[in-house]
């Protein structure tokens, strides 16, 4: 349980976030910006981070989404 919680609650800097999903810094922001990626949270004055969760679930659509489409 507290394993569950403590993944629900990580926070993922940019670096992360790019090798997580292969994109870069200015795509993922152009991308939140309309809403097809998620958005950042601010975790300090000057930092943000993404929640770990929601980038695992996006990672997740686009596998379904790119299976979907193949023969």
């Amino acid at each position: 349980m507290a394993e569950q919680l403590n993944t629900a609650l990580a926070i993922i800097r940019l670096k992360q976030v790019q090798t997580r999903t292969g994109r870069s810094r200015s795509s993922i922001y152009a991308d939140a910006k309309v809403g097809r990626f998620p958005a950042p949270i601010n975790i300090g004055p000057r930092a943000v981070g993404w929640l770990e969760t929601e980038i695992n679930e996006w990672l997740a659509e686009r596998i379904a989404a790119s299976r979907k489409m193949a023969p």
